[in-house]
Parts: C-alpha cells; sequence; structure tokens
C-alpha cells in the first residue's frame, strides 16, 4: 500500500509580501526589539569578520543581507522553512550570493546537518520562536564551533499582555494558508530562567539575558529578551 502524505500549508506565505512589493533595498541597519525601533543593533553580535553566520528562521533575509553588505562574515547562511519565504529572499537578496547562502530548510535538520560549521548563530523572532527549544537548541550547540555563540531575540511576554510561560509550553497563535484559511501555529514564550535553563540542557554556558523594554505603547506591543549563550567547548579526554 501507497500512503500519500499531504505537505503541510505555508503558514507563513502571507508574511512579508506587501512590504517585498515596496521595498527591495538590503536595510542600513537591524534591531533586536520588538517593534525594530531601538536597543542594540548588529553590533550586539560583535565582530563578524572572516566567521560563518547562520540565521535561523530568516524570513526574507533582510538581516542577513545586512550583514553580508556592511560587515565581513566569510558567509551568512539564512535559512527559513517557508516556501514563500524563500522564495522572496532569493528574488531580494539573491544577487548577494555566494556570500549570502539563502537554503530552504526546516532549522533543525539543517543545523543537524552541519555539525561544528557555525561561529555564530541568531535569530530575530524567527525559529527559535516557533521551534520546540528542546529540539532546536541541541541541534543549534551541535552545529556551532566549540565556543560558538548563540543570540536571539524573543518575546518577554505574550503580545496581548499575559506573561510567558513558567515551563516549556507552546501556546497557538493565528496564522492563515496560502488560499487565506485560518490556520494556527506554536509559538513558544517562555520566562527568562525557563530559557537559561534549556540552554544549559542542551550543552550551552555563559548564558546571558538582556530585557529590551518596548520602544511604543498600545495594543500588540512588548517589550524583548535578548538571549546570548556559548557552546560548551569539548571537554578534553582523562587519561
Amino acid at each position: 500500500m501507497i500512503r500519500v502524505t499531504t505537505p503541510s500549508p505555508d503558514l507563513w506565505h502571507h508574511y512579508g509580501r506587501t512590504r517585498a512589493d515596496r521595498d527591495r533595498a538590503v536595510p542600513g541597519t537591524f534591531r533586536w526589539n520588538w517593534s525594530q525601533d531601538g536597543g542594540p543593533g548588529p553590533e550586539a553580535l560583535g565582530d563578524l569578520s572572516g566567521l560563518v553566520v547562520g540565521d535561523l528562521g530568516a524570513g526574507t533575509a533582510r538581516h542577513a543581507a545586512h550583514l553580508v553588505t556592511h560587515h565581513e562574515p566569510a558567509r551568512v547562511v539564512a535559512v527559513d522553512a517557508s516556501p514563500g519565504q524563500h522564495a522572496m529572499a532569493v528574488d531580494l537578496f539573491g544577487h548577494l550570493a555566494p556570500r549570502l547562502c539563502i537554503v530552504a530548510s526546516d532549522a533543525v535538520a539543517h543545523l543537524k546537518a552541519t555539525t561544528d560549521t557555525y561561529d555564530v548563530l541568531y535569530s530575530v523572532f524567527g525559529a527559535l520562536d516557533f521551534t520546540d527549544p528542546r529540539e532546536l537548541l541541541p541541534a543549534a550547540a551541535t552545529a556551532l564551533k566549540p565556543s560558538g555563540r548563540l543570540m536571539f531575540s524573543t518575546l518577554a511576554h505574550y503580545v496581548s499582555g499575559a506573561p510567558a510561560q513558567p515551563d516549556v509550553v507552546a501556546a497557538a497563535v493565528p496564522a492563515k494558508t496560502p488560499e487565506g484559511e485560518l490556520r494556527t501555529m506554536r509559538r513558544w514564550v517562555l520566562q527568562e530562567q525557563v530559557w537559561v535553563k534549556v540552554l544549559d540542557e542542551a550543552g550551552f554556558t555563559e548564558t546571558v539575558v538582556d530585557v529590551l523594554p518596548s520602544t511604543t505603547e498600545g495594543p500588540r506591543t512588548a517589550d524583548t529578551l535578548l538571549i546570548t549563550a556559548v557552546r560548551q567547548p569539548r571537554s578534553r579526554p582523562t587519561y
């Protein structure tokens, strides 16, 4: 018997499409906070000269394009599982290859296939928000070189104002299929100490969490957690 599987709908198909139609420029900078208008910029990643950098959940690859254009990494790999986001990224910034490599892949699968590859991994409200951290973080530790750095921004609380989860629990958030049908996807909004715990369990150390207060008022605003951690170096064998 042949089993036929139906592909999952691309729930990110519509995201960023309006901006892509009117704004094709490489951004002059990027920000880590929720509203993308304050707090630290790419300098928070440190000196990227000659390094291999990965953007997890890169969307249309605007952050990655900025790094390739305005900094000196050896290569930036922009990873996203959405066919729609990947197609827009290639259309907007494919000309920046080969220093910008735009990859259509689930983040966990990509990381598992790239052991000891990356000097730096980062995510701006990307794959770290929408993938079970108990799966993604160990894969990220494997893909990083020993002592490589992971940096990501994530919601400090729900945009509704509800507090973050005290355990590794996902919430259902609304999304639409390419045809406009309403669906839901999972998003992890976790308390600071929960992130520290899962990072430690995944093989990271030196975790630092900064809170970036919201720069705006009104509905659907949120503070941001900016989290940095280091892959633990390999332990030396004892004889």
